[in-house]
């Protein structure tokens, strides 16, 4: 399954489970962000990064130089639980 089939799943799923009205302000609020020039402010794919250490999943601080020396780094962000 290709990623934008998934993605398309994803919008289906959450169309059916969020209340309209909720959805229609979470659309506002996106509209708004976008709007505001903050995606101006953003790190792009292929951006350089200062160097910085993170913790992981198990609470083991990881510093993206140590990452580097293997190779390219490849970072996402999980916001987690609401």
């Amino acid at each position: 399954m290709t990623l934008e089939a998934q993605l398309a799943g994803m919008r289906e799923a959450s169309a059916k489970r969020i209340p309209s009205e909720k959805r229609a302000i979470m659309k506002q609020v996106t509209v708004d962000q976008r709007e505001s020039g903050i995606l101006d402010h953003t790190i792009k794919v292929g951006d350089s990064l200062p160097d910085f250490s993170l913790s992981n999943a198990n609470g083991v601080e990881v510093h993206s130089g140590d990452l580097l020396s293997q190779g390219p780094v490849v970072l996402t962000v999980f916001r987690g639980v609401w």
